[in-house]
């Protein structure tokens, strides 16, 4: 029987809906996901398996102008992950539309050549006459060779983009077991979670001035893991907030947190939280190579 196997790497602006689109093909949770734009920090892979296919989604950083060395570096994690791309997949906000960030994206990906498809995410909050002239905007730009509407939330047009995708992976034997889900190791996924529930659990600046590191990961006899953590933030006042009176509010995150990872690790979770304040972590080289980034120097 022919196998094809191949990487579909998934970019567009901020808060395009990229890692609830991952989530909701791979059916599972992969890619943290909050309302917040500009969530997702470093590639993350997603493999799922459709039609004798083995689709390697790569779920990147949303594109947008860098400020920090942090900005840099996930706008590049971002075209790195398209770099050796099968198909790049375009998302776009239909409800945003053809934003000048859209736009660059897409002359970009001109620019880069290969295939490349258009897809529009949350068609459903959107009336069906809206989407004609984006699609006209961006295909004056680059012509797409394939465009889908979907709503990464509901499902809606998802199936049908899964089956396209699956009939466009080259033919290939398998490059991972059929039964994994991500390459994401372990200790970063727990990281991650923990760096979700500050995203939604707390407001304004402080999730873009937090990041989450795991320094223990330990298996214990009876199957369980107990996980340590450290949360460093850019100022004394972060600290403040994520604690919470009492220090409420870091064991309300560490519970979310763990209640989560229990799900994802099928055993039982352990996790204990620390926050450091850590002035400008989001210039160091090392705190970026800790969270899967590349030091864009």
């Amino acid at each position: 029987m022919t196998t094809r196997c191949g990487f579909a790497a998934i970019l567009g602006a901020p808060n395009a809906g990229k890692s609830t689109l991952l989530n909701r093909m791979t059916g599972a949770k992969l890619s943290i996901v909050s309302p917040k734009a500009q969530t997702t920090r470093f590639r993350v892979l997603g493999i799922l398996m459709r039609n004798q296919s083995q689709i390697l989604l790569v779920d990147t950083p949303g594109i947008f102008k860098p400020r920090r060395k942090l900005d840099r570096a996930m706008v590049n994690a971002a075209w790195a992950g398209a770099e050796d791309a099968d198909l790049v997949v375009l998302l776009v906000d239909a409800k945003a539309g053809a934003t000048e960030s859209v736009r660059e994206i897409a002359a970009a990906i001109g620019k880069r050549g290969g295939r490349a498809w258009l897809v529009f995410n949350k068609t459903d909050l959107v009336p069906p006459g809206n989407l004609l002239p984006l699609i006209a905007t961006l295909n004056a730009i680059h012509v797409f060779q394939e465009t889908f509407m979907v709503s990464a939330a509901n499902g809606d047009g998802v199936l049908a983009l899964m089956d396209a995708l699956a009939a466009a992976m080259p033919e290939s034997p398998y490059l991972f077991p059929e039964d994994d889900l991500t390459d994401l190791p372990d200790r970063l996924l727990a990281a991650e979670l923990v760096r979700e529930q500050i995203f939604l659990q707390t407001h304004e600046e402080v999730p873009y001035g937090a990041t989450v590191e795991t320094e223990s990961w330990q298996e214990k006899p009876d199957g369980s893991v107990r996980i340590e953590a450290t949360v460093y933030v850019a100022r004394a006042g972060h600290k403040s907030i994520l604690i919470g009176a009492g220090g409420s509010r870091i064991r309300e995150i560490g519970a979310r947190a763990r209640a989560q990872l229990g799900q994802l690790l099928e055993r039982r979770v352990h996790l204990f939280l620390n926050v450091k304040e850590r002035a400008g972590w989001d210039e160091e080289g090392a705190r970026l190579r800790a969270i899967g980034l590349e030091d864009p120097r």
